[in-house]
């Protein structure tokens, strides 16, 4: 009953609908550097494409805004600067619809292999 909260719903169960399954079995809740090294952001690996000349993989990692997530962002980020989750797209989107407050008690930081 409403009227933002409905709006707000609606499209975040459209976008969720498109994010539930993973391409190509590459985790589909991330974590990138933004807007630098040392701080991160949430965001949905939406395809993993190859680069011309390098072959090297590239995620696309659409980044969702809070409370809205149907607006945000596009970034190309080489998949080995992705930081994995295990965070389900549901968790992901009740963290940012909440704007933080609603989170696992534990997160990655730290991307695989480094210290």
């Amino acid at each position: 009953r409403i009227p933002l909260a409905n709006t707000v719903y609606g499209s975040a169960r459209k976008l969720l609908d498109i994010l539930q399954t993973a391409p190509g079995g590459t985790q589909r809740v991330v974590l990138i550097d933004f807007p630098n090294a040392d701080m991160k952001t949430l965001g949905f690996v939406t395809k993993v494409v190859r680069e011309v000349g390098t072959g090297r993989e590239l995620a696309a990692v659409y980044v969702p805004t809070t409370p809205n997530p149907t607006s945000g962002y596009l970034e190309i980020v080489p998949v080995e600067k992705l930081t994995m989750t295990d965070w389900t797209v549901d968790q992901a989107m009740s963290f940012i619809i909440s704007g933080g407050a609603v989170a696992p008690d534990a997160m990655p930081f730290t991307r695989a292999g480094e210290r």
